[in-house]
Formats: C-alpha cells, structure tokens, sequence
C-alpha cells in the first residue's frame, strides 16, 4: 500500500507531559509546539499531500482562562514566526473551524496564513482550529436547509455527497490515516463525518514527545492494513 493522502493528528498530552516533569501545563504547550513544527517538516519529506492537525477543540474554551490565554499566545507566535518558513518550503496553509466569534486579531492571523500561502502547492497543512466536528455538521445542514429552501436544489438532491461539499473540509480528501497521542482512544469531536473510513493509530507517547520515527512508524503500520471501505477482500472472495 502506498502512503496515506491525508493524515490527520489529535495532537493530545501536553499536559500530561508537563505534570510528568512538574512543569506547568503552559511548558507542555510550548514543547508540543516543537513537535508540531518537526512533524510538519516529517510530513513534507515523505510527500503526504495533506496534513490536518487538531490546534484547538471548541470545547478547549471552557479550559481556564490562563490556560486558553497562553494558547491563543502560542498560536500568534507560530504565525509571527513559522509563516514565512512554511511559505518558504511551498506549504500551503488550510483553516477549519468556526471564525465567526474569534476576536479579530486570530480571525486576521489565520486569514493572512491562508491568503499567503494560497497559491503554493506542496503539502497542504490544514490547522483545525476553534474546531468541533458536530458544530461543523450543523453548520453544513444549515446551509443544506437554506439551499432548499431557496430552490437552490431539491429535497431529493440531499445526499452524502451534498453534505460533504458544505463542510469546512469541502475541497479536503478525507484522512486516510488518524493518529492520536497519549493513549487516549476517542476521537474527541474531531473529523466525525470524514473519518468514516480512516484508519485509526492510538501512540502511548504525549505529543511533545512526538518524532518524525513515530510518525514514519504509524505510516508503516497503515501500509500493512487492508481497507476495504465495508466490502470484502479479494482473498476472502477467492475462498
């Protein structure tokens, strides 16, 4: 099997990892963010075309405000910083999640990554961020619902396929592969709709101790399976 398309990471154990080493949880976040920066190089070096990376949940809000205020520090920080690295390097940079209540300083950093990297054409890195899978569903029915009732297509026209072209992900493949770190097993709102046929690897390591080699391991073992997108393997019908 050759490698996935699209890898999605659940980016989980930072602060876990800090209270490990009696650290703050803000050292936590700081480290993962050293890993985040290796594996999207990691990524970009074994030509996986898309590379989606769960930043922050819409649930992480109700997390304290410290807490949240550090985040939203980190997130400006690798913009100011790793923006014109990842330009550089031909990455293009993807946003999913809901902007509409972000204070206009995020909404600002995320479009400029958007805007300048628009037309680069090497991996595609998609950041969810202020991302829920259901609040993205929901949306995506809203706008189903408003297309009908406007005569823009039929109640007959709603089909899988109508939904998938309103999410946020419209023009995204789904992931073939989803990595979750910290021994954690659960999806976490993330991707529910996309992730019907994904491949799942559950790593014990906290994300900042997340390598390159865990990420080339957890490819190896996707290319070992068999996916058969709910039908039978050619073998099991020759028997």
């Amino acid at each position: 099997m050759s490698n996935p398309r699209h890898i999605a990471i659940i980016m989980d154990g930072n602060g876990r990892w800090a209270k490990a080493r009696g650290l703050p949880r803000t050292a936590g976040h700081k480290a993962g963010v050293d890993s985040l920066r290796e594996v999207i190089r990691a990524a970009g070096k074994m030509d996986i075309p898309f590379l989606t990376l769960f930043a922050f949940s819409s649930e992480n809000w109700s997390r304290p405000r410290s807490e949240v205020t550090d985040l939203m520090g980190l997130l400006k920080l690798f913009i100011r910083r790793d923006l014109a690295d990842l330009h550089r390097e031909n990455v293009r940079v993807r946003i999913i999640g809901e902007r509409q209540d972000l204070a206009k300083d995020i909404r600002s950093l995320l479009e400029e990554a958007e805007t300048l990297t628009v037309r680069n054409t090497g991996l595609t890195l998609v950041i969810a961020f202020n991302y829920g899978s259901r609040n993205e569903i929901t949306r995506a029915v809203q706008r189903l619902v408003a297309d009908v009732a406007s005569g823009v297509i039929a109640l007959g026209d709603i089909t899988p396929e109508a939904i998938s072209v309103r999410l946020d992900t419209a023009d995204i493949p789904d992931p073939d592969l989803i990595i979750r770190t910290s021994g954690e097993m659960r999806l976490s709102n993330f991707l529910l709709w996309q992730a019907a046929y994904s491949e799942f690897m559950f790593m014990p390591c906290y994300w900042p101790d997340f390598r390159p080699s865990h990420l080339a391991e957890a490819v190896e073992t996707f290319q070992m399976r068999e996916r058969r997108f709910g039908g039978v393997a050619a073998q099991e019908i020759a028997l």
